[in-house]
């Protein structure tokens, strides 16, 4: 009887200090593959200002007639969003509410940027619940920023720098401008070719 229970716990003791070895295995396997499998990031675009440049500053115009400068300097706001959408664009109004909550979250300064029938754009506003942003409508933005495709987003500083900039279709992508930023590359596609060169070598 006495001998039968030494056995148990031996046996308990080495299933318990098996399951510990197995653990520490499959932490360490989550951590190589966090490593190597890189983050989803905004697709950047070959056009427009270059990421560490200096947007260009813009005169516009929002859809409530008060003119302002989109780029340049503002001393007052650490890090500003530009939101390049449309009211045509399935995957923009998807987007929207995830710039807004994304925005709150990071104590980014949003703006939204489109070129359309300004009524439209109204609707969008209206059915978005926007109100409280500025929402910038005309040509003049998107073509100095060169914006081809939407939903697109410019993630600038306080002194009018490009940190980052690209195509965007998730919350995810939003977050990787700010990670990019932090991470002191341009795009996370840089992070994944940096990750295949250390790869390699």
């Amino acid at each position: 009887m006495i001998t039968a229970l030494i056995v148990g716990q031996v046996l308990s003791w080495l299933v318990i200090i098996a399951l510990v070895v197995a653990l520490l295995a499959l932490a360490r396997q989550v951590g190589v593959l966090h490593m190597r499998v890189a983050p989803a990031g905004a697709l950047q675009t070959s056009g427009g200002p270059a990421v560490g440049g200096t947007a260009p500053a813009v005169p516009a115009r929002t859809l409530d007639g008060k003119d302002v400068m989109v780029g340049g300097p503002a001393r007052n706001v650490p890090l500003r969003l530009l939101m390049f959408v449309s009211a045509t664009c399935p995957l923009c109004k998807g987007l929207i509410p995830a710039a807004r909550s994304f925005a709150k979250d990071e104590r980014v300064e949003l703006t939204f940027v489109g070129d359309d029938d300004a009524q439209v754009q109204r609707g969008l506003i209206a059915a978005q619940g926007l109100e409280s942003y500025r929402f910038i409508n005309g040509p003049e933005v998107g073509q100095a920023f060169e914006v081809g495709k939407l939903p697109y987003a410019v993630l600038l500083d306080a002194d009018g720098t490009i940190l980052s900039k690209g195509l965007v279709n998730s919350r995810e992508h939003l977050e990787s401008l700010v990670v990019a930023h932090e991470m002191g590359i341009a795009t996370v596609q840089d992070y994944i070719g940096k990750l295949k060169t250390v790869a390699a070598a």
